[in-house]
């Protein structure tokens, strides 16, 4: 397992697990209107079964290490597969992300889907590294082969 697939792995569980977590342990996300996160209309099936979604993120400042990180349903909400994750650099300025993750092949295939991106920090403000949210986007989008 290559380090992309440890941390793609390892934010898009503290994602999915924190909000079912009392909201004491979460740290407050930050409501900076210039930190965002952002999905393409369109995310790629390839043949092999890999998954590649994108957008664009921009965060201000970080004490601790900061990813995007996606998931996707298709069908079935309730069923959201993680797609990678990517280290965010937090200076200011817009940057781009791509996640890729190899699925069974027909696990997702072209057609309408479901995306969530999460710009989220692992923060040790705490003394414990606890997910700091930066900005969450939701968006549905067509996956194309290829």
């Amino acid at each position: 397992m290559s380090l992309r697939q440890v941390i793609g792995a390892a934010a898009t569980g503290v994602a999915l697990l924190v909000p079912v977590a009392p909201s004491a342990v979460a740290v407050s996300p930050s409501y900076d209107p210039y930190e965002q996160v952002t999905v393409d209309p369109t995310g790629h099936v390839a043949a092999d079964g890999t998954i590649t979604l994108s957008g664009t993120y921009r965060c201000s400042s970080a004490t601790g290490p900061v990813f995007v990180s996606s998931s996707v349903s298709q069908g079935d909400p309730r069923v959201r597969h993680g797609i990678g994750g990517t280290v965010a650099v937090c200076d200011g300025a817009a940057h781009r992300w791509t996640n890729s993750e190899k699925r069974e092949l027909g696990t997702l295939t072209a057609g309408n889907a479901h995306v969530e991106a999460v710009l989220m920090e692992m923060s040790t403000e705490s003394g414990l590294p606890l997910p700091k949210f930066h900005a969450t986007r939701e968006q549905d989008i067509t996956l194309i082969e290829g």
